[in-house]
This record gives C-alpha cells, sequence and structure tokens, in this order.
C-alpha cells in the first residue's frame, strides 16, 4: 500500500519568480466554510480566491465524515442546506445525509467551477503584513503573495487569525472564566469510559514497572478538578471510510512504524469482556461506513494532539503520522494479532478501505479531523449559555443545533484504574450564534472574518464545530466580507440589518421556531452518531 502522498505537509520550494495574486477577497482555506464563504461573495460581485494549505479540498466533509451530525435539519438554511439537496441528485434522492467521500469531493468541484473560483494549493501560510489594523497581504512561504480588500481565515487552526495578532484561546477555560456550567476538568461523565477495572500498568498492580501506552497523566496531583481551566483540547482521530464489499475492500494494511503494545490497553479491554471499539460503524451508501470513536478504547488518540494548534508545520506533520499510524495500526492489530480472539479477528477482517476512495493516499482519508484547535477571543465569546438557551444574541447569522460534545481530551489513572477525562454530551435546543464572534477586536484588525475557529468557549464549540454550521458561518461571512466591500466599511460597522437582510434572502436560517421542536415529525433530528 502506498501512503506515500499521505501527509499533512510537504514543504514547497521558493518559486523563481513567486506569485502576486490580487483580489477583493482572499479565503484562507479550502474547507467546506472557505468554500461557501468564496461563493456567497462572489454571488454578491467580489473577485475571490481560495488559498489552501494542503492539496484536496473539502476539509473533513470531503476526508470521511459522511455522517455529519447535523442536530435539527430545520435550523440547516442556506448553502449548507443546497449542499445536501445537491447530494441527493447526485444520489438520485431529495436530500441526501449520509454520503461517500467521493460524492461530497463531486459536489464541492462542481460548486468551484460553476462559480469560477480558483483554489491554489500547498499555499503554506509564512507571514502576514498589516499597516495598521488592517491585512494588506498574505504571504505564502514558496513566495505566493496575497492582496486583498478582505480576507477569511477558513482553516481548522486559525493559522491567518493568529499570524494577524488576533487574540485566541487554546485549551479549556475553567468554569469561572465565563461562568459555565461545562467547561474545564470534567470528571464523571457515563459516555465512552472504560466500563471495567483496567489495570494501568506494564505488569500488572506494580506501579514501578510503568504505565501501558495511551495513558498521558499518572501523578494524582496532576488530576485538578472539576472545571478546572487546563491547556487540553479533545481529542483527534481520523473518519475511515471502510466497507464489507469483497471486490471493492482493500485488506487493512501494516502501516509504517507499528507498535502491538500501544494497544495493549485494548487488549486487556477485550480480555475483560468489553468489544466495542468499532461501535460506532454508521452506514453509507453503496456498502460504505464512517467509522467514528466509541467506548474507552477506539480511534480517538487521546491526549497526543496538545501540540498541535500553535504547532510548527513540521510538529503538526509529526503529530498527523503519528494519528494515522495509531488509526490504521488499531485496524490491523484487531485483523492480524493472534493475542485478539479469533471471533473479533475474523469480524474485523470483514471489513477493508473502500478502494474507490482517497485514490491518491493510498485509500486513506486524506484529513485528520482537527475537532478543536485555537479559538478568536472576539468582541463577543459564545458560551453554553447560549447552547442552553440563557442568553439569546440579536445578531444572528445562522444557527447551531448539535449537543455540546466534547471528546476526551486525555486518560489518566485514579485509584490504579484507567480512567478517560473530558467527555461532555449535554442535548440542547436550536440557537443563534452571534456575528460578532466571526469578526475580530476592531482594534485587532478591520478586515478578516473567522468563521472556523470563531469566538466560543471550549466547550460551545463543542456543539459550534459541526461540518453543515462551517458552511453556514463561512457563508455569513462571505456575504459580511461583500457588504463591507461594497459598502467601504470595516467589518466591524457592517450594519446588521443590511446583513440580516441579505442572509434571508439567500436563505439562512437564523432563528428558531419552538413549534418545530415539539412537533416529531417536523423536527427531522438527525440520528447519526457523536461526531
Amino acid at each position: 500500500m502506498d501512503f506515500n502522498n499521505l501527509h499533512y505537509y510537504v514543504p514547497t520550494p521558493r518559486a523563481l519568480e513567486p506569485k502576486v495574486i490580487k483580489r477583493d477577497l482572499i479565503v484562507y482555506g479550502a474547507t467546506p466554510a472557505g468554500i461557501t464563504a468564496a461563493m456567497q461573495a462572489k454571488r454578491m460581485g467580489l473577485t475571490v480566491v481560495i488559498a489552501e494549505f494542503g492539496s484536496h479540498i473539502g476539509g473533513m466533509t470531503a476526508s470521511g465524515l459522511g455522517a455529519s451530525d447535523c442536530g435539527a435539519k430545520e435550523a440547516i438554511g442556506g448553502l449548507s442546506r443546497e449542499f445536501f439537496r445537491e447530494l441527493g441528485k447526485y444520489y438520485n434522492t431529495d436530500e441526501q445525509w449520509t454520503f461517500e467521500p467521493k460524492a461530497a469531493k463531486y459536489v464541492f468541484e462542481k460548486w468551484l467551477k460553476d462559480h469560477e473560483i480558483e483554489v491554489l494549493f500547498n499555499q503554506h501560510l509564512e507571514r502576514v503584513n498589516k499597516e495598521s489594523s488592517r491585512i494588506r497581504e498574505i504571504m505564502m512561504k514558496d513566495g505566493t503573495a496575497y492582496k486583498g480588500d478582505f480576507f477569511i481565515d477558513c482553516s481548522y487552526e486559525g493559522d491567518l487569525m493568529a499570524k494577524s495578532g488576533v487574540t485566541y484561546f487554546v485549551g479549556r477555560e475553567s468554569n469561572a472564566t465565563y461562568k459555565e456550567t461545562y467547561n474545564g476538568i470534567q470528571f464523571g461523565h457515563p459516555h465512552h469510559q472504560f466500563k471495567k477495572w483496567i489495570d494501568p500498568y506494564l505488569k500488572p498492580e506494580d506501579p514501578s514497572s510503568g504505565v501501558l501506552p495511551g495513558i498521558t497523566e499518572t501523578a494524582h496531583e496532576t488530576l485538578g478538578y472539576q472545571g478546572m481551566g487546563d491547556d487540553l483540547i479533545q481529542a483527534y482521530n481520523f473518519r475511515i471510510c471502510l466497507t464489507n464489499n469483497p471486490d471493492n475492500r482493500v485488506p487493512f494494511p501494516k502501516p509504517p512504524s507499528y507498535a502491538p503494545e500501544r494497544y495493549t490497553l485494548l487488549l486487556r479491554y477485550i480480555h475483560a469482556g468489553v468489544w466495542d471499539a468499532m461501535n460506532l460503524h454508521i452506514r453509507l451508501p453503496n456498502g460504505k461506513t464512517d467509522l467514528n470513536n466509541y467506548g474507552g478504547f477506539s480511534t480517538d488518540n487521546i491526549g497526543m494532539n496538545r501540540e498541535w494548534p500553535d504547532g510548527s508545520y513540521e510538529t503538526r506533520e509529526r503529530i498527523f503520522q503519528d494519528h494515522f499510524t495509531y488509526n490504521l495500526g488499531m485496524l490491523y492489530f484487531l485483523a492480524n494479532d493472534e493475542q485478539v480472539p479469533k471471533q473479533i479477528r475474523d469480524e474485523v477482517s470483514e471489513w477493508g478501505l473502500a478502494r474507490d476512495e482517497f485514490e491518491g493516499t493510498g485509500h486513506w482519508p486524506h484529513q485528520l479531523y482537527i475537532r478543536e484547535a485555537r479559538r478568536m477571543i472576539a468582541d463577543y465569546v459564545m458560551t453554553d449559555h447560549n447552547c442552553l438557551g440563557n442568553k439569546i444574541v440579536e445578531d444572528s447569522i445562522g444557527l447551531a443545533s448539535y449537543q455540546m460534545d466534547s471528546h476526551h481530551c486525555r486518560r489518566v489513572i485514579i485509584d490504579g484504574r484507567v480512567y478517560n477525562e473530558g467527555d461532555v454530551e449535554v442535548p440542547i435546543s436550536p440557537y443563534p450564534i452571534s456575528y460578532r464572534s466571526l469578526r475580530p477586536k476592531a482594534e485587532e484588525c478591520t478586515n478578516l472574518l473567522v468563521p472556523v475557529c470563531l469566538s466560543s468557549s471550549h466547550i460551545a464549540y463543542g456543539s459550534i464545530r459541526m461540518e453543515p454550521v462551517f458552511m453556514i458561518l463561512g457563508q455569513s461571512a462571505g456575504a459580511a466580507a461583500a457588504l463591507a466591500h461594497q459598502q467601504k466599511t470595516p467589518i466591524q460597522e457592517v450594519p446588521y440589518d443590511s446583513l440580516k437582510k441579505e442572509l434571508l434572502s439567500h436563505g439562512q436560517v437564523l432563528q428558531w421556531d419552538d413549534s418545530i421542536e415539539d412537533d416529531p415529525v417536523l423536527r427531522m433530528k438527525s440520528t447519526f452518531g457523536k461526531t
């Protein structure tokens, strides 16, 4: 199996004659948010280009996340809803809410072609040049310069935001920071927890022997307390497209740097009588699935992403490869290691990578699932008060409707047993997202919008961070940039009434009708797995 093209970062040489690209709007990141931002701005008359860090479009939506958690589908409007209708055309139905990666790629490519939006790949941001509080140009490592009147950072990491000098936060705020309930360290939540007492030590019951791989903190004094803030973020994984169709199935290959001892903890869990690591295996069309994390030990590489948000490109490449090796290695281990019960080996071996997906990267998804990285601190910070309906903003630019959802942030030892910490799952009703949470403070930058790494606490971001919502926020950011360009005004001075009128005219849903939630037929809640 050839994984030579599977990378987060491949350095590119500096061009002998670097390009200078001038547009009304520069979008950084060909994620779903970046694509909808560019489309909306183009529809409103702006010239647009997308600079993409990697070599693929569509972010997670086109990289295995085919069972995208939507919350209340009636809260999804605009281009985000149009995306699922385009998928419906692809599958010859009205709307399609689960989809193959190549189907998502097809829709995004069609959109970009129809709107004549250029995407430049392997654009590795090096620096941002500003005049006062305005970005003048952004420079790439290959020498390419992008000059624009407005910029939108649609990367999962918020790199353009950070290099522009905008204030941001990484980690979990304490509950005291914004007087929240579900932020910070979280003990006691029952989901994706070890159901049996699993010994954490290399030699059972012998702490002096050291701890098993995958345990990130061991000393009692590091555990902290409920609601305490720290610098941790929820775990990453790959959303893996599998199939059990023998004609399309590629057996799990042994990954580079395979180390079976990484799965000793999983093996002990299996021998304790629990086999659930592949339970969240959601069916997609044409005999494929979207494999996600489930249970005490699964695809989440818990605690191994701490350096990602502020890490160098080389650091992120190392973390990317470690997550790839961990995820593929787990599948190979379960299918082949003779320590695994034969019944489980046989069950896992029925599955494999889909031969007709990700053909350029060894049939493995190219995008690591960056569930959380940097988060901007703007004039308004979305918190669990918004998610719970205790605060309602009056400058809505779209709705979020998925539960407050954090994956575990670390795996620790408590009283001699393994314990996962950080998972939160709290149901909510749809709620509006503030325009102020997409724009930096005026003194920091007046021509930048940030719809992905927006201004939000850790736990509120756990609800907002869904790909359909990113498409909504990207479109709204594109509309705001277009209005600011037309009116020759800073982003912060776009009249909300004008923005609201524009968004409604393009089908955005800005307020939630409570009567929908009371009607089980109209509600149409997503039943897909935890994202």
